[in-house]
Parts: structure tokens; C-alpha cells; sequence
């Protein structure tokens, strides 16, 4: 027996629609490249979906690369692989993650990730905080005291285990 869920209140309330969708072409460069080659696409930032979500495409460089477990207190986080294997922190483990494998990970939920060889995935962020300037600043392998790495990482909800 399934339960009736509804649906979220109406955010829209027009009875026509508009012509407000928006496409971002395949052939854009990444919006990030690091000096190992990881790239990050902002497919759709927090800014542009009104704060409902972010959405990035990530490419690991050929040498494995990626944070170790951490957890947000504002977001989730969810991952699906794209292409090659990439290693996914669950709270508990390590495991291999595969093409098609997803991975969705609550609020305050411990997770990792890592990768390398060219693999790519989907992260997604809900809601949608400005992760670009996060992105970035590690693409430029900004250099910060010990001080300023802790207030990074409070100021992007990033706390590590």
C-alpha cells in the first residue's frame, strides 16, 4: 500500500507558463581547471535556480584526487558517476562507484570522494549554496594560513572528520 504524498506548495501561479527555461551547450570550457586537471562545470549554480539546487560536472585529472570524509550542516549532497570509477565515502566505508552509481548523502552526513583517470560525475547540492567560490579558490590552490583554511571552511559549511 502506498501513501499519497503531495506535492510542494506552488511556487508559480500563473495559468499560461513562461518561456523561462535556460540551456547550457555541451561545448562551454569548464568554469574551473586545477593545476592537477580536475575540472568542475557549473551546470546550474544555487544563484540560478533561486537557491533550490546546484548541479556541476566533475572531472577528475589522470593522478587520484579528492577530499577525504567531511559533512555539511545546510546541504545535502548527491553524486552520480558519469564515466570511469570513482571512490565514495559512505559514513561507514570506502566502496568503488561505477558508472551509473549514485550516491545521495543527507545533511550532516559523513561522506568522501576520490577519483582519478579522467573519471566524471554529477554533484548536486540542495539547497543550492554558492559552492562556486569554494571550486575555485581550491582550483587555484589558493594558499592560506591555518586560520584563514578554518573560517574557508565554516564559510562554505565544509567540517572535516
Amino acid at each position: 500500500m502506498s501513501l499519497h504524498r503531495h506535492y510542494p506548495p506552488d511556487l508559480y501561479r500563473g495559468t499560461t507558463g513562461e518561456a523561462t527555461a535556460w540551456l547550457r551547450p555541451s561545448g562551454r570550457p569548464p568554469d574551473t581547471t586545477s593545476a592537477g586537471g580536475v575540472t568542475c562545470e557549473f551546470l546550474a549554480t544555487g544563484e540560478q535556480t533561486a537557491g533550490r539546487f546546484g548541479l556541476y560536472r566533475w572531472t577528475f585529472g589522470r593522478e587520484a584526487s579528492g577530499p577525504g570524509p567531511h559533512f555539511h550542516r545546510s546541504i545535502s549532497e548527491q553524486f552520480y558517476v558519469l564515466s570511469g570509477e570513482v571512490e565514495v565515502h559512505d559514513g561507514r566505508t570506502w566502496t568503488t562507484a561505477g558508472e551509473g552509481d549514485f550516491l545521495y548523502v543527507p545533511e550532516g552526513g559523513v561522506h568522501g570522494f576520490r577519483g582519478g583517470d579522467g573519471a566524471s560525475m554529477l554533484l548536486m547540492f540542495a539547497p543550492g549554496g554558492p559552492r562556486e567560490e569554494y571550486f575555485e579558490t581550491l582550483a587555484r590552490g589558493t594558499q592560506m594560513t591555518p586560520e584563514e583554511r578554518a573560517e574557508f571552511m565554516l564559510r562554505h559549511d565544509t567540517y572535516w572528520v
